[in-house]
């Protein structure tokens, strides 16, 4: 697991029903405000580069504002297709800021 944090946001400037997209460690990050919790996916959207960050949030879905596509911020599962998995990033609020963290990289 990565022992890199970066902080990206101040809590109240990501409202509940909110998403944003920020830098960290030099890549785009989409972060999301549930009820229940924050999420951070990859903030590329992999079909043609779209912005997740400035998608529209539903529930747990986020909404690619280029061509519609799907993800729930939980687990990163692209809604019509299974093999679609996008990559979740770590994240939490700590004195008033939000953290994020890479994903764990693959070996080479």
């Amino acid at each position: 697991m990565s022992d890199r944090w970066f902080a990206v946001a101040r809590d109240e400037e990501l409202p509940v029903g909110g998403a944003r997209e920020c830098v960290a460690d030099g890549r785009i990050v989409a972060i999301f405000r549930t009820a229940e919790a924050l999420y951070a996916l990859d903030g590329i959207c992999p079909h043609q580069g779209g912005p997740l960050g400035k998608g529209k949030l539903a529930g747990c879905i986020i909404t690619c504002p280029w061509h519609g596509w799907q993800f729930d911020i939980a687990t990163g599962q692209h809604q019509a297709s299974k093999s679609i998995v996008h990559t979740r990033w770590l994240v939490k609020s700590e004195a008033g800021e939000i953290w994020v963290s890479p994903p764990d990289e693959a070996p080479a």
